[in-house]
């Protein structure tokens, strides 16, 4: 692999230079203190993510004010008690895209984000507290015990929740590809994952860069 400050100047071969590569590569979704989100706000990012995954963003964001009346601020200790009866109004609701799978998702969701705040806290607590040195295994804990937050949707959950995490991106997996990490431009079983995750953290320790600015830099790298 090479260093950070290597795969830097890679980027600034594209970028114009290392000042640019540094300040275009920030993450604008970094949030202070995890613990100080409230509960709602994770699951609306978390609905947002979901409903995004395999449709037009714009539409999604064009009818976001319905979907934050149609499910009442996102409170999740509402919506876990009163899921069940709200499902079918909520697949006839035109403020909202009606997507029973996603819809059911949602509801499901909420009774995550409920029983993680209930046992930790809050769920920005739990999110806190778990090492920055594993989003494997966090990934992997929401893909088990969410819905429909595997893969991609799980990732982009986290960065826009203002998690310092990775994604991988094609042009991340290129990049890793490039450095040896891995074999084929692709990031999806456990053990792949972890070897994403050693890499990471190896050039987090190097570099001290947050691990989300670290995989900005390398897609940034790759042209």
């Amino acid at each position: 692999m090479n260093t950070m400050d290597r795969i830097i100047d890679f980027a600034a071969s594209h970028h114009g230079s290392r000042d640019a590569v540094l300040e275009m590569s920030r993450n604008s979704h970094a949030v202070r203190d995890l613990a100080k989100v409230p509960d709602d706000r994770y699951l609306a990012t978390m609905t947002r993510c979901v409903f995004n995954a395999g449709f037009n963003w714009k539409v999604i964001d064009n009818k976001w004010p319905g979907f934050e009346a149609a499910f009442e601020g996102f409170d999740p200790h509402k919506l876990a008690f009163f899921g069940d009866e709200m499902l079918g109004q909520l697949v006839s609701d035109a403020r909202i895209v009606r997507n029973g799978q996603k819809i059911k998702a949602t509801l499901e969701n909420a009774r995550f984000v409920a029983d993680t705040a209930t046992e930790h806290g809050s769920f920005g607590k739990f999110l806190k507290a778990w090492p920055g040195d594993d989003q494997a295994g966090l990934l992997d804990h929401l893909g088990k015990k969410g819905s429909r937050l595997g893969g991609a949707t799980g990732q982009y959950f986290l960065r826009f929740s203002g998690h310092d995490s990775w994604i991988t991106s094609g042009d991340v997996c290129r990049a890793l590809v490039r450095e040896e990490v891995l074999d084929k431009p692709e990031a999806k079983s456990k053990s792949v994952m972890r070897k994403v995750q050693t890499a990471f953290n190896h050039w987090h320790s190097e570099s001290a860069l947050p691990y989300a600015q670290i995989s900005r830099i390398l897609a940034l790298s790759v042209g």
